[in-house]
């Protein structure tokens, strides 16, 4: 599956934004169908967090391990998921506009396994709007 790349300017702060994005407890209080999030390493923030994450989707839950692979403040936070064949790699990156904060994110899934690497390209579509609405729910806990 190709990259997915999606920006948001935001009219807050950067470090406002960087924290919701790069702290998993800001950014299940952004994201409304994050349904639970358990710290899995003494790291609570930065390099070497690692946590679990389950989210509501189409009715169900669906929970996910991942991990915080870089991280400079203010600046980027790399997430990494290994899941059900896939490794996800995101990165979030903040910049300072003017007063406000443009807000990227880039998304890679490489596909290790048969399944996966057929269905993947499927669901980019999907997946590309879950992630929009993501950052769409970012954007307004931000500005709020």
């Amino acid at each position: 599956m190709s990259r997915i790349e999606i920006t948001r300017t935001i009219n807050a702060p950067v470090n406002k934004v960087f924290k919701t994005v790069s702290e998993i407890q800001e950014f299940s209080k952004a994201i409304p169908h994050i349904v639970n999030v358990e710290i899995l390493s003494d790291v609570k923030s930065g390099v070497g967090t690692r946590f679990r994450e389950t989210r509501l989707m189409k009715g169900k839950e669906a929970t996910t391990e991942l991990e915080v692979t870089e991280y400079k403040e203010n600046e980027y936070v790399r997430i990494v998921s290994d899941t059900h064949g896939t490794v996800w790699d995101t990165v979030f990156t903040v910049k300072s506009m003017e007063g406000q904060t443009e807000l990227a994110m880039m998304m890679d899934a490489k596909a290790y396994k048969l399944l996966p690497k057929i269905m993947n390209p499927f669901i980019k579509g999907m997946l590309k709007m879950a992630i929009a609405k993501d950052m769409d729910a970012v954007k307004l806990f931000c500005e709020k």
